[in-house]
């Protein structure tokens, strides 16, 4: 199961630096190619304002 980034991203980036396997791209708010992701939880942990759940 991929995770996803809701609304309440702030753009801090974070998250990019902590993926491993680059599935966070920039935007309005990040998101997260759910076809790359593999489910770590890394960019959940870091996320500040805990904008990234499970999809």
């Amino acid at each position: 199961m991929a995770y996803k980034i809701t609304d309440d991203c702030a753009a801090c980036g974070t998250c990019i630096d902590e993926c491993p396997v680059e599935a966070i791209t920039e935007g309005a708010i990040y998101v997260i190619n759910p076809d790359l992701c593999i489910d770590c939880g890394a960019c959940a942990d870091a996320c500040p304002v805990e904008a990234i759940k499970p999809a």
